[in-house]
Order: structure tokens, then C-alpha cells, then sequence
């Protein structure tokens, strides 16, 4: 049940199944013991978090049905130890065995009933730092869709980071096409102009001044030389 809820506030954080989070994902420590985390949530940082929400309510469960204050303190003490004894072996598991360099700062243990956690802490106004000390932070719905929202924010800024690093990445190829394109256009032009060039020398050395070989061809012409065409020679 505690399994389902938590699925449901996942469905609600905006985060994406199996990329930013991945449910009952089963691995091995180094030395074989098999381990099957409720919840992995990947971290932008390349650090993971992991939730557990196998916390037995039973105890919980008959304090809501107590018939006398009696009978319900007698359950209170109950639902307490199983909440310490749940604290206690999620503390053995040792996550940090298991993901090495990506280990989780903490674990986080889900307590899906807030009034659950607070009958807890009725009965041991410590039980919170009790956990904390083992590396394990108690959330309940609402403190964990607040802690998932903020994930989801802190991929949303890395998401954007990164698309600003891609424009400016691609604003820096594009500016450095442009000057090479300026480059090949002023070649061109000089290039134009070498030709436009030699062409005029060419012009020159067909038809202008003296003894140029358009007279030269026509004087040829006048003496004689049998021709079926005539040299045109633009204004």
C-alpha cells in the first residue's frame, strides 16, 4: 500500500519514470547479497537517492481501532518499535556498498500516513535525529512530493544549463562560418578583379594602339587573304 502511494506522488513530481527514476531495480553488492531498493531517483550531480517504503503500519493501524486509551498506548509502543527496528535494518542494507561513487548522502524511509510519523514521535520526540544519525531522513507525503519537486527543478535547471551551453556552443560555429565566408567572398572579389584585369590587357593588346593584331589581321585582309568572315570591332 505504502508502495502504491509512492508511486502516486512520483506520477505527481513531474519526474520521469525509468530516466530520473526507477522502481524496484534489483542489484549486488560486491560481495553478492542482493538488494532491491523501493525507489531509485538519479540526481543531476550523478548522485543517486534512494526511498524505502516498506514500513509496517499494522501497529498503526490498531492504534486507530484501540477501543481505550489503555489499549492504544499498548499499540503506540508497538507501532514505535517497529518504526526503530525498520530504521535499524535499512541502516544494515548499506547502500553506500552498493553504489560506490554515486552512493546516496541518506536514505530516505517513507512513512505514507503523516499521522503515522507523529504518533512515532508522541511516544520519542527523537526519533527523527535517531534516524538521521544513520544516515536515514523519515518523509511522508507531503515532505516527500516537496523534496521530489525540488529534484525535479534542479533537472529542469540542468536541462536548460546544458541547452545554453549547446547555443552558445553553436552561436561560436556560426559566427566563425561567417567570417569565413567574408573571407571567400573578398578572394572572390580579388580574384573578379585579376580577372577584369587581364581581360582589359588582353582588350588592349587585340585592338588598341599600334600595331595592334586587329589591324594587323585586316592589313592581312586588304592583301589579299581569303577571309569568309570580318572582324567586328565594338564601339
Amino acid at each position: 500500500w505504502g508502495e502504491l502511494i509512492l508511486e502516486s506522488i512520483l506520477d505527481k513530481s513531474g519526474l520521469q519514470k525509468d530516466r530520473e527514476y526507477f522502481v524496484q531495480i534489483s542489484e549486488r553488492t560486491d560481495e553478492g547479497k542482493l538488494l532491491k531498493p523501493d525507489v531509485v531517483i538519479e540526481l543531476p550531480d550523478s548522485k543517486k537517492l534512494i526511498v524505502d517504503s516498506k514500513v509496517s503500519l499494522s501497529a498503526f493501524e490498531q492504534i486507530v481501532n484501540a477501543e481505550s486509551d489503555e489499549e492504544a498506548l499498548v499499540h503506540k509502543h508497538a507501532h514505535l518499535l517497529a518504526v526503530r527496528n525498520h530504521i535499524d535494518g535499512l541502516s544494515k542494507k548499506n547502500y553506500h556498498d552498493l553504489y560506490k561513487i554515486e552512493s546516496p548522502d541518506f536514505v530516505m524511509m517513507f512513512i505514507p500516513i503523516d499521522t503515522a510519523f507523529i504518533a512515532a514521535l508522541e511516544m520519542d520526540n527523537n526519533l527523527y535525529n535517531y534516524a538521521f544519525d544513520k544516515n536515514i531522513v523519515i518523509v511522508t507525503s507531503s515532505t516527500l512530493l516537496a523534496t521530489l519537486k525540488t529534484v525535479e527543478t534542479m533537472w529542469r535547471n540542468d536541462k536548460q544549463n546544458k541547452h545554453a551551453l549547446e547555443i552558445s556552443s553553436e552561436a561560436g560555429k556560426m559566427y566563425d562560418k561567417f567570417v569565413n565566408f567574408h573571407e571567400d567572398l573578398k578572394r572572390l572579389g580579388t580574384q573578379m578583379q585579376t580577372a577584369q584585369n587581364t581581360y582589359n590587357d588582353s582588350m588592349k593588346k587585340l585592338s588598341n594602339g599600334s600595331g595592334n593584331l586587329i589591324k594587323r589581321a585586316e592589313k592581312v585582309r586588304g592583301l589579299g587573304a581569303k577571309t569568309n568572315k570580318k572582324i567586328v570591332v565594338a564601339n
